[in-house]
């Protein structure tokens, strides 16, 4: 039987365990990125760790998420991970040189490598062949110390791409389709790998645009074939030496396989408030509009900005409709700057915001109340706006432009039948405009030793974790409902320049069901803490879905919080709640969370004899008078991990 892709990339990078579906397995990480919002607390624990220089082939630290800067927070944070950073041998790309998956894929992705970065996006990598993973700031900080990163071996969903992609029809279209499928939840421990005529009709940024909002889908990667579209991107970049001919076998077997006719999709859009809440363009159009963005790491490449352009040509948006760009990268921003491409925009009337992350993650331009936003981005969870209340579909560049001009959501495909608006042909140019001045090298080692590292009052050392008790008589801090997200836990938008000082950050954890007049998460935890009593958070399916950030377990761990006990816990968060020593802890009876409610006094007898060989747990609750069974779903290590007191005291005990 032949070998997926997946498999081939696992395989060049095994170090440890063996590589059958559902075993823990260890991989050579060859690639490191992480942000500024996840960067400052992945390298104040690498340099906890006493590595003094990276140990990957390349690592690189980018800014783009924090650069609103009111106050010093922001600019602070870019200082030491700029001093840090190149003082520990890794790049580091400085605000404004845009979006740390745009520019990698532009500047260091690499066929065949193996990509771990501290931002869920990180996937974004799989369109050039790489085997690229999100994670924990925590797990990155590790790999950057030559350590391996380990992970379930994935069972792989094949998904078989055939015929092409009609006009006015999107790549983006392509992955909200897939989520339609799949949805949300229900995808743990697997890989999404593309195959087929279709694929290979595919450029890398149309496959970026699908394997980035492949972590919508909750799944570890997902990846494409590198072929002759490959080849084509990085000769444009300048790197066509990186090009390696990559696929899976042609005899290769899938777990399971899904059959796409690209020929068939239509434009779609998730609407409020998930990415998997699927309708057809067609079915909301006439629905009136009063704000629209393209941009961010899923739609903000020079191919989708180009076509904005085109389509804007000395025309117009609805002069009731709020619009704005936000290029993916400088090289975008610039390309476009000199071919006029830029002038074609800011004469429709649209607002140039920085190349960077933005409104994405709530950093300004939140829509007014009551109005629909229309966002190239990949997240619309309730309320990341940064408005509560809010109504944000994700859609393609085309549907986004053609609602932009006409006031209200429209199928793009009807702009040549109202407009006589022809689709646009932007193709990939046969070079782009290389400028690197914006990424600041390595220093050498001997110039590296006598650095100085730029480290303000507002970055805070984390705290470290406590150790697991032999028996936890804890309190239920809070009972949430199914697919909790890591906003939901820590907020982003206006609070993220909080991120590199946990006692501040940890002060919002949850903050989103706070009641107004009464005690926050934040007091609670803190009040149980002081009198020794271990706090836990109980929740329902797909619990921690969406971002990577680890301030979802590092923040209720300073607050106290010792075990989650969840119907379902997402890989990302679970992996993070291990690192910092936070015990993840499944139902066996769904119907058990019924009867559990916040304020419930729980104690689990013999939790750490059972953390450190059992796979299930005996939870009393005691203010109900009734007893009910959890799961551990844990591998060795992890359990070592666990008894070490977190993933950084067991490093260092292992080096």
């Amino acid at each position: 039987m032949g070998k997926t892709l997946t498999y081939k990339i696992l395989d060049k990078h095994l170090v440890d365990g063996e590589l059958t579906a559902g075993n823990a397995i260890g991989i050579r990480i060859d690639q490191t990125l992480t942000q500024d919002a996840t960067g400052t607390t992945a390298f104040l624990l690498f340099e906890s760790m006493g590595t003094p220089r990276v140990k990957t082939d390349v690592s690189v630290s980018y800014i783009d998420h924090n650069m609103s800067q009111f106050g010093p927070e922001n600019h602070n944070d870019h200082l030491y991970l700029q001093t840090v950073s190149t003082k520990a041998g890794a790049y580091h790309s400085r605000p404004g040189n845009g979006i740390c998956h745009q520019v990698h894929l532009e500047r260091f992705g690499k066929p065949g490598a193996t990509l771990l970065g501290s931002d869920s996006h990180t996937p974004t990598g799989g369109g050039i062949g790489m085997l690229a993973i999100g994670a924990g700031g925590m797990d990155v900080a590790v790999a950057m110390g030559g350590g391996a990163f380990y992970m379930t071996a994935p069972k792989v969903i094949g998904v078989k791409l055939t015929g092409k992609l009609n006009k006015w029809v999107a790549s983006k279209d392509v992955i909200l389709k897939l989520l339609s499928i799949l949805t949300t939840k229900g995808n743990v421990g697997c890989v999404v790998e593309y195959f087929g005529q279709g694929a290979s009709s595919l450029s890398v940024p149309q496959r970026a645009t699908i394997t980035n909002m492949g972590a919508e889908l909750g799944v570890t990667t997902s990846v494409f074939p590198s072929d002759k579209r490959t080849q084509k991107f990085l000769a444009a970049q300048d790197r066509g030496k990186d090009y390696e001919m990559l696929s899976a076998d042609i005899d290769a077997e899938y777990d399971s396989v899904i059959d796409i006719d690209l020929s068939k999709v239509e434009p779609m859009a998730a609407c409020p408030s998930s990415p998997d809440n699927i309708r057809p363009i067609s079915e909301l159009e006439g629905l009136k509009i009063g704000q629209v963005i393209v941009g961010s790491c899923t739609n903000s490449s020079y191919t989708d900005l180009m076509m904005v352009a085109e389509v804007l040509k000395a025309r117009q948006t609805d002069d009731t409709v709020e619009f704005a760009i936000a290029p993916g990268s400088k090289q975008v921003l610039g390309m476009m700057a000199k071919n006029e491409a830029l002038a074609n925009i800011i004469a429709s009337g649209a607002r140039i915001l920085e190349s960077g992350c933005g409104p994405c993650i709530g950093q300004g331009f939140s829509p007014a109340n009551d109005v629909v936003s229309l966002r190239t981005f990949n997240r619309n969870f309730a309320g990341r706006t940064g408005t509560t209340g809010d109504q944000a579909y994700l859609v393609s560049p085309e549907t986004a432009v053609a609602s932009a001009i006409m006031g209200q959501i429209t199928d793009p495909r009807r702009l040549t039948e109202i407009m006589g608006i022809k689709y646009p042909k932007t193709d990939l140019p046969k070079q782009f405009a290389i400028d690197d001045s914006m990424i600041v090298k390595p220093m050498d080692e001997g110039k590296a030793r006598r650095a100085e590292v730029i480290r303000a009052s507002t970055i805070v050392v984390p705290e470290s974790p406590k150790p697991i008790a032999e028996h936890l008589d804890g309190k239920v801090l809070i009972k949430c409902g199914d697919k909790i997200t890591t906003d939901h836990i820590m907020p982003a938008g206006a609070f993220l320049k909080y991120r590199s000082n946990v006692p501040e950050y940890a002060k919002v954890v949850f903050s989103c069901f706070t009641e107004k007049g009464k005690p926050s998460f934040a007091d609670r935890g803190l009040e149980l803490k002081a009198k020794g009593i271990g706090g836990i958070i109980v929740a329902g399916l797909s619990y921690g879905q969406g971002s990577s950030r680890e301030h979802a377990a590092l923040c209720p761990m300073y607050l106290g919080v010792k075990a989650v006990i969840a119907k379902s816990i997402e890989r990302i968060h679970k992996a993070n709640l291990i690192n910092f020593a936070i015990v993840p802890i499944e139902f066996i009876e769904h119907r058990d969370y019924d009867r559990v409610n916040q304020n419930d006094e729980l104690r689990i007898e013999n939790l750490y004899e059972a953390v450190e060989s059992g796979n299930m747990v005996t939870i009393k609750n005691v203010t109900s008078g009734f007893d009910f069974q959890g799961k551990l779903t844990l591998s060795v290590r992890d359990r070592d991990i666990l008894l070490a007191d977190g993933l950084l005291n067991y490093t260092k005990n292992k080096s």
